[in-house]
């Protein structure tokens, strides 16, 4: 299983005591908020945000990443001594609330059942479920995606995805996603597909490189490709975006 990556924010005085109790973690640490904040929480693959208390910018870094579709799932602990600021932590999206004397104690264990647990048994329900085939109404789906039917394989995939409750269901929904952020290229809406391109990542990275038969690993290369495109073009010269660039869902 791939390590943890754990973000810290601010200028806490405690984080040479997380570095110490998370040895076998990536650790990154953001002192000041970036303005590209979800789009650095997804490309990193950040999976827990330890966020200071007395940093004076505390409840924008716990709100924005429980404002967006990319990263609301990415659980957020706040760190503080302050008992007004813990009574207000919930209410603006922290998960948890530890104290710095709490930090290297008991910020292991809540890691664990947070994050560790939950995406042991993910990945272990996935390896089961991405053995399989394709189920048809996916078949169905992936044709429409090929043929650059975009619109039609959303209602496909999202059909399938409601239908399924398994993890393999996290396949379904980064395809769907995909096409629908081309989907939007072609009707001109740009930041629509950029903020599609980056809920899709969260999905595809969870997932092996094959999955049911599906080449996961170019699926993620192609649409990192579009994505990076779209960034060069924005935001007003998408009208030049080389649409060669849509490739086709292959399967393996």
């Amino acid at each position: 299983m791939p390590e943890l990556t754990i973000m810290i924010t601010g200028h806490p005085a405690w984080a040479a005591a997380l570095h110490t109790a998370l040895g076998g973690a990536r650790l990154l640490h953001d002192a000041e908020r970036p303005a590209d904040l979800i789009a650095r929480l997804v490309d990193d693959a950040v999976d827990l945000i330890v966020v200071d208390g007395a940093d004076a910018d505390w409840r924008e870094w716990t709100t924005a990443p429980k404002r967006s579709p990319a990263t609301r799932r990415i659980p957020v602990v706040l760190v503080t001594t302050d008992p007004a600021i813990r009574a207000d932590a919930p209410s603006f999206g922290a998960d948890a609330t530890l104290t710095p004397d709490e930090v290297a104690t008991r910020l292991p264990a809540l890691i664990y059942e947070q994050v560790s647990l939950p995406r042991a048994l993910q990945q272990a329900r996935l390896e089961c479920d991405c053995a399989a085939d394709l189920p048809p109404l996916a078949l169905a789906g992936v044709e429409k995606f090929n043929a650059g039917d975009y619109y039609a394989q959303h209602d496909l995939f999202e059909s399938l995805w409601m239908q399924t409750e398994s993890p393999v269901r996290d396949l379904y929904r980064a395809i769907l996603q995909v096409g629908v952020a081309y989907y939007q290229i072609e009707r001109g809406n740009g930041r629509g597909a950029l903020k599609m391109l980056l809920r899709s990542r969260q999905w595809l990275s969870a997932l092996p490189d094959v999955c049911q038969g599906v080449d996961v690993r170019g699926l993620r290369e192609d649409s990192a490709q579009v994505r990076a495109e779209l960034e060069r073009l924005l935001p007003d010269r998408l009208s030049a975006f080389d649409r060669s660039l849509f490739k086709p869902l292959r399967r393996v």
